[in-house]
């Protein structure tokens, strides 16, 4: 698929097609406790069942998932999940895996580049995604973005001993911010 191929550009980041070679380093991330706090899952990954995800992705028409580069750097991936090109939705993930970039607005940045990219290029009406209740940051980054709460998956995860709702989120082409744009 050309798509899939394709490399998306910001100022300061670069969105390109994930690769092989860049699943060792997901693996780390995977499996860093302050990484994967903020993440639905809530046990460490392994390089083979990275190495079965990535296999099965590249079967897959429906994902596009995308290196984060800064300056020449994997720092994390961005994922557009499930495209329905009938319905044209999609979902959207996010993980910046470098823990010296967070807070930087690289990750605000890389959501801007997918979303023109989402709206834009693949003709996406309605692009969502779900975060843990507690992950203040980025609510606020999506909010910033555009994207509005449709509602809350009650108890919908189980991390670290207790129950966590899930915030489920979304933002319409013609709901997208002007800055965003």
């Amino acid at each position: 698929m050309l798509e899939a191929r394709r490399v998306l550009r910001g100022d300061r980041v670069l969105l390109r097609p994930l690769e092989a070679g860049d699943l060792r380093r997901c693996v780390k991330w995977f499996s860093d406790p302050e990484v994967i706090h903020f993440l639905g899952r809530g046990t460490p990954v392994t390089l083979a069942e990275e190495e079965r995800w990535f296999h099965d992705y590249q079967r897959r028409g429906d994902d596009q998932i995308f290196a984060i580069e800064v300056g020449g750097r994997h720092i994390g991936n961005l994922g557009i999940h499930r495209i329905d090109r009938t319905h044209r939705k999609a979902e959207i993930g996010i993980v910046i895996g470098e823990p010296e970039f967070w807070s930087k607005g690289l990750g605000t940045e890389a959501m801007r580049v997918a979303l023109r990219y989402g709206f834009g290029a693949l003709g996406i009406n309605k692009i969502s995604l779900e975060v843990l209740e507690y992950n203040a940051r980025a609510i606020h980054t999506y909010e910033k973005l555009g994207f509005q709460k449709e509602g809350v998956h009650r108890e919908d995860v189980y991390k670290d001993g207790r129950f966590v709702h899930v915030v489920r989120m979304s933002l319409l082409a013609r709901e997208m911010p002007d800055d965003a744009a």
